[in-house]
């Protein structure tokens, strides 16, 4: 824009200048100077002289002003061009990292699309940060910003003169071009070291881990998007492991992410048919051998006599968003189920870790509850360790909440999470289920026993009931009841059981009752 304009104005001036040439050959050859003196001599009582030295004076200041203004214009178009690229690298830079973005990205892949040169070589890594949310939860904002910027330093340390974009809160995408001799796995391991070096925050050591996924081209794909996504499949995996991991493309991970989508569509079609139903596991009290409460679990069937287990669509729901959604369901269901049992029995309803971090939880729960008339005396949530970790601050409040209006709450899997003595003295707790682990072999392992003794002892000093799950056999549910358990839980004393088969139970249970 400023080029054009100075264009034009030595266009315009360079015309001037030949008008002014020409008038002046003109005036040269008729004389014009005596002429027009002769004219001012005839006029002079109007003073046409003085007036023409006035049109003079104000022409040159006119010169002067046009000067001062096109140079002030000047300076307002470099602004504006200063200011039009800092909004354009803006709009393609993450501000607080200063790395590119994934429009950046996007528009390098398009490019890249149109030339032939893309099909060159190229290692990929994707990466995503492990413990960034807890040290945002630690920290604050300024402490998670602060390792965000030092993970986009070490990147650059590492890959100078290479692409490296930011794609997410803790994503980050580098485009590597492979030069000479160049190892790509071995680069991924120095990298993953560097990252997962610890950083010093305000004082204190934040350790922050990574997991690393990498495609090369052209040995794994020949456009860059495929291989981005082929990267992205091997970062997936390298999170699997739930450790700090670096992970190479192979063709299993693309089958397995194909696989994973298309099982999360058959997920949202199967919420939406509402075909994951609630089924009913009984507890037991040990002393008295009646029926205290069923726990709810999801049972996805197929088809007749096929199954997805939990552990596989559970963790899918958590990661497409639909967690939400699907508990809700199962809550009202599991609620509604439970409201024609005896008053002796209650429901307890697991609650996914990621859903501790929603501060409207416990408003869900409450209408669950009013919508099915279940008294919230009858319904206990387990919770596990690791959800309680994950966002301390709102996990506490809402379970402040629930307790506040009568709903019990079990801490489970106990002993398997990060703190147990920590979340016992920060937290109330109705129960403590002692994690399966501990019951397949504690009844012939020594070592086994006695932390199981010393759970049960914990309980009985702070009053909390001890629910052991897993039992799968005589000789544990003997081994148990004598060291004082409370309640039991595990095949050998009651499969998960559909509403139907649970209400014959509680019939059943009820019977027995009147007969003793």
């Amino acid at each position: 824009m400023k080029r054009s304009v100075r264009n034009r104005a030595y266009r315009e001036a360079a015309v001037f200048i030949i008008i002014f040439v020409g008038l002046f050959m003109a005036s040269i050859a008729y004389d014009a100077h005596e002429r027009l003196d002769a004219i001012f001599r005839s006029y002079e009582n109007i003073h046409i002289d003085e007036m023409l030295t006035g049109l003079c004076v104000a022409g040159l200041l006119g010169v002067i002003y046009a000067a001062l203004r096109i140079r002030d214009l000047s300076t307002e178009i470099e602004q504006r061009m200063q200011a039009e690229k800092r909004v354009e690298w803006i709009a393609c830079h993450d501000p607080l990292t200063e790395l590119a973005n994934r429009r950046m990205l996007e528009s390098r892949l398009t490019e890249r699309n149109k030339t032939a040169g893309e099909n060159g070589q190229y290692a990929i890594y994707s990466l995503d940060l492990r413990g960034f949310k807890r040290v945002n939860d630690l920290f604050g904002q300024d402490g998670g910003n602060q390792v965000l910027k030092t993970v986009a330093k070490r990147l650059n340390d590492v890959f100078p003169d290479d692409e490296i974009y930011r794609l997410g809160d803790d994503e980050f995408v580098v485009i590597a071009a492979r030069r000479g001799a160049s190892d790509p796995l071995g680069t991924g391991a120095r990298l993953l070291r560097y990252l997962c070096r610890p950083m010093h925050l305000s004082g204190m050591t934040a350790d922050i881990g990574a997991c690393v996924g990498i495609a090369l081209m052209p040995e794994d794909a020949t456009d860059m998007r495929t291989a981005m996504n082929q990267a992205d499949c091997a970062m997936y995996a390298a999170k699997k492991a739930r450790r700090n991991t670096l992970a190479r493309f192979d063709a299993a991970m693309e089958m397995e992410a194909v696989r994973r989508a298309t099982m999360e569509t058959e997920l949202r079609r199967a919420i939406r048919a509402r075909s994951i139903v609630p089924h009913y596991q009984p507890l037991i009290d040990l002393r008295s051998n009646e029926i205290v409460a069923f726990e709810a679990l999801a049972r996805w069937q197929t088809s007749p006599g096929q199954y997805v287990s939990p552990a596989e669509f559970i963790p899918l729901a958590e990661e497409a968003g639909l967690i939400v959604e699907l508990t809700d369901q199962l809550l009202r269901q599991a609620c509604a189920d439970a409201v024609r049992w005896p008053e002796s029995i209650s429901l307890s309803f697991n609650i996914s870790p990621t859903q501790l971090s929603d501060p409207l939880l416990g408003l869900r729960i409450i209408r669950a509850l009013n919508e099915s008339g279940l008294s919230p005396r009858r319904l206990e949530v387990e919770v596990t360790e690791s959800a309680l970790i994950n966002d301390t601050k709102t996990a506490r409040r809402i379970l402040d909440d629930l307790t506040a209006a009568g709903i019990r709450i079990a801490l489970d899997d106990f002993g398997t999470g990060y703190s147990s003595l920590s979340q016992l003295t920060h937290f109330h707790f109705d129960k403590i289920k002692i994690d399966r682990s501990f019951i397949r072999s504690g009844d012939d392992s020594e070592r086994q026993d006695k932390v199981v003794r010393a759970i049960i002892a914990l309980g009985l000093g702070l009053g909390i009931k001890i629910t052991a799950e897993g039992i799968e056999s005589e000789s544990q549910l003997r081994w148990l009841a004598d060291l004082g358990c409370d309640i039991g839980q595990g095949y050998f004393l009651g499969y998960p059981a559909d509403a139907r088969q649970a209400a014959a139970l509680c019939l059943h249970e009820a019977r027995r009752g009147l007969l003793n």
